[in-house]
């Protein structure tokens, strides 16, 4: 085992020939946790690297917030040597994650049987956009799942179009899932010296993380359609207006809703038979509404926040991105750790024995290259990840990589924020 880092996962080695999001998402996370990740890089670099703006000396801000911890290497699989580098790589690694369309590193001998058959414990992560069978040969952009999926349907305003969720919802929650099924794995190896092939795709990981929504339909015969702030099964939760602006109200449970009332000045409406119960509230949500603005337009969204939070109900304003991080600054949640020079977003996670670390700011391409390569050719150890600030100085690259861009399955060209 190799063991440069303290935490849950040290001794771990992870090659890691994911790129954009999903894949090098779930690679941060398990660095994060201990584990020795080598980035491998074309000869271009990470596509994100050159996306921008946002941008931070040169570098695009998209690579910044998912490489952190990490190793570069640059190998160009079509060279001969190079080739041999990613050979003698996944024969050391425990952990072997890679997001290019199914079946597209088989020509490089990079697929699961050829890196299981150089070590048979090895626990392989393959991410695709819409699995290995019928939907392996589509392209797994973010976006193209958000509409695929439906969940697109289920944003924006009811007489309006569908909209995009701000985020790439589902390359982070397939970085989350992959990150999962490779901690089961490494389990269930060191339970049985097994190891495994690690599946996730986009589509699949959409349909679960729609959750309530998918299950309207499989379980309940319900089509969800747009609400736009509105819950399908809840009222009020959503968005409300006061006298100068929005607040987010939540009445959750019947009991809330009694509070919420009494706190309006209302008591009587929670035991009104138009809203005395959850179902009720929710079939005459057009009757409850104007009462509620009109008990909400007397103070402030601010003023309303405070008396609603004192008397222990669910409401907030809505931020921006900037008033999310320094809300999370003021509850003493630190949500930014420096790392040479390079702000980065703190692992949300928490240990009382094993904590996240931050060893090494996301890489220069090839910044680790000759010492990863003399470690796979046993004259040197591999040495501990150093903070520095290199990688304040990396120049942004875009274009395909040396194994063929258009091999890449997961990415979200459009989504640069």
């Amino acid at each position: 085992m190799v063991r440069v880092s303290e935490g849950p996962l040290s001794g771990i080695v992870v090659a890691d020939f994911s790129r954009v999001l999903a894949g090098p998402y779930a690679t941060m996370l398990l660095a994060d946790l201990g584990a020795e990740v080598v980035k491998v890089e074309g000869p271009a670099g990470d596509d994100t690297r050159g996306w921008v703006p946002p941008v931070r000396d040169g570098v695009g801000t998209y690579y910044l917030a998912v490489n952190r911890n990490k190793r570069s290497i640059a190998l160009d699989l079509k060279d001969a040597d190079d080739l041999a580098v990613a050979h003698a790589l996944s024969a050391r690694a425990d952990v072997f994650i890679q997001n290019f369309k199914p079946g597209g590193l088989a020509r490089f001998g990079l697929d699961y049987p050829s890196v299981r058959a150089r070590r048979a414990d090895t626990i392989y992560c393959s991410i695709s956009g819409f699995g290995a069978e019928g939907g392996a040969k589509l392209p797994g952009y973010d976006l193209l799942v958000q509409g695929m999926s439906g969940l697109m349907s289920l944003t924006g305003s009811p007489d309006g179009p569908p909209f995009r969720a701000g985020i790439s919802v589902f390359d982070v929650m397939t970085g989350l899932h992959s990150v999962i099924g490779i901690l089961a794995a490494l389990h269930h190896r060191d339970a049985t010296g097994e190891g495994q092939h690690v599946e996730t795709n986009l589509l699949s990981t959409a349909l679960s993380t729609l959750v309530n929504q998918t299950s309207a339909y499989v379980a309940g015969g319900v089509v969800p359609n747009r609400m736009g702030n509105a819950h399908l099964s809840l009222f009020p939760y959503e968005p409300l207006e006061t006298g100068d602006g929005e607040l987010i109200v939540v009445a959750g449970n019947n009991g809330q809703f009694r509070k919420l009332a009494e706190v309006l000045g209302h008591p009587e409406w929670a035991d009104d038979e138009r809203f005395d119960t959850i179902g009720k509230r929710n079939d005459n949500r057009e009757e409850l509404r104007p009462l509620l603005l009109e008990a909400l337009s007397t103070k402030s969204a601010q003023d309303w926040f405070g008396i609603l939070t004192e008397a222990g109900l669910p409401c907030g304003p809505i931020n921006t991105v900037r008033g999310g991080v320094e809300l999370a600054e003021r509850l003493g949640l630190a949500p930014v750790v420096e790392i040479g020079g390079v702000p980065t977003v703190r692992n949300p996670i928490g240990f009382s024995a094993t904590p996240p670390s931050y060893r090494s700011a996301p890489p220069a391409l090839d910044q680790h290259g000759d010492e990863v390569r003399r470690w796979l050719a046993g004259d040197a150890p591999l040495p501990a990840a150093s903070t520095s600030d290199e990688a304040d100085e990396a120049d942004g690259a875009d274009g395909a990589d040396g194994a063929d861009g258009a091999d890449a399955t997961t990415g979200t060209e459009a989504d640069r924020g």
